[in-house]
């Protein structure tokens, strides 16, 4: 069976390359006479493995010296409380800009640690903008500001950070992650789940400031504890080595495509394919504002339920899968990250046109 072009919000289409790539090591890795599925995670070759994936993430993402990069398990829902376990521990205050679930999620296990504050929230037009915040909206003695950089079901993104001045700044960039130049010192920590642009379902990237570590609180969960983790490089237990793998591979695959600013650019030419149909369209319609529209998430509608579903199946049966959107937002939405290629977001756009022809 041919494959299908994978729209899923993730876990997401990896590339074709790194795919093939990993299937000619599964039996015999490097000489190693067996798969990295089997490997201990102390042998010398799963050691070289996990360094190279850090080095590659650092030279990607120009990670300055003093941040640590941490491969760890729990997904982002698991950071969501050991973000205020690790750091909301001066004041005992953070604030929260909710732009989305995930971020409002964030936010209400932040509450269980300490005071949390929602500063802004665009939850009153189903958070299909991107609040503006003003200096003073942010308390000055709070421990950090928390964002959600891309927001995966709703389809928006930072097109410019918050204005926190010297405060820190913690962003969840699980949706975004690799798909463009970031500047990681303006930040005192991001991090991402990797299945929805880097890697299988399994493995979390947390890039920290070394400064902010060692303030975890006592009852912190040794495996949410970030100073014990990047104490033991990683290894505190055993992590996803295969996810940790297929990540090493598909970085390897970045810089082998330019790197982040060619990805940047193949991006930006993917999305601006699909956002200028939806805007030309007359059955189909964006549901974000345009100066905020994501890259990468891509929801849409016709207005019609029953036209959505039918639009749905078809397009499965066509071969363009995982297109239903979020039940909150409901019509669909397209996923368009780094390994879709744009010869994918041509045939969703040419479905798209027959369709509105063969259904007005």
């Amino acid at each position: 069976m041919a494959r299908v072009y994978n729209f899923s919000a993730g876990p997401s289409m990896l590339p074709e390359e790194v795919l093939k790539k990993a299937a000619s090591e599964m039996l015999d890795y490097k000489g190693s006479g067996q798969s990295v599925m089997e490997m201990s995670h102390r042998s010398k070759w799963f050691d070289d493995i996990i360094k190279e994936a850090e080095a590659l993430m650092r030279e990607l993402y120009s990670i300055p010296d003093n941040y640590k990069v941490l491969f760890l398990q729990g997904g982002a829902s698991a950071q969501f409380s050991a973000i205020p376990l690790n750091f909301m521990n001066g004041s005992g205050k953070a604030d929260y800009i909710i732009t989305g679930q995930w971020a409002k999620k964030a936010f209400q296990e932040a509450q269980k640690y300490g005071d949390a504050k929602a500063v802004a929230s665009s939850a009153d037009k189903t958070f299909s903008y991107i609040p503006k915040t003003k200096p003073e909206d942010f308390r000055d003695d709070a421990d950090y500001v928390y964002i959600c950089m891309n927001n995966t079901i709703y389809g928006t993104v930072y097109k410019e950070l918050p204005p926190v001045g010297d405060k820190v700044l913690i962003a969840d960039i699980s949706s975004c992650a690799l798909s463009e130049p970031l500047d990681i010192s303006k930040f005192g920590m991001v991090y991402f789940g990797a299945q929805k642009n880097v890697a299988p379902a399994g493995l979390v990237v947390a890039i920290i400031r070394e400064d902010l570590l060692g303030n975890a609180r006592d009852i912190t969960p040794v495996m949410m504890n970030y100073k014990i983790q990047a104490d033991a490089e990683s290894l505190y237990n055993t992590p996803p080595c295969y996810t940790i793998y297929i990540c090493k591979l598909v970085l390897e695959w970045l810089k082998e495509n330019g790197g982040l600013e060619a990805m940047k650019e193949k991006n930006i030419k993917k999305a601006k394919l699909l956002y200028d149909f939806l805007d030309s369209s007359e059955m189909f319609s964006g549901t974000v504002v345009p100066e905020d529209r994501s890259l990468m998430n891509v929801p849409f509608i016709t207005g019609d339920d029953e036209l959505n579903a039918k639009f749905v199946k078809e397009a499965t049966e066509a071969g363009l899968v995982n297109l239903k959107g979020h039940r909150t937002v409901g019509g669909m939405r397209a996923s368009i990250y780094n390994a879709m290629p744009y010869e994918g977001v041509e045939k969703l756009v040419e479905f798209m046109r027959n369709f509105e022809k063969a259904n007005s």
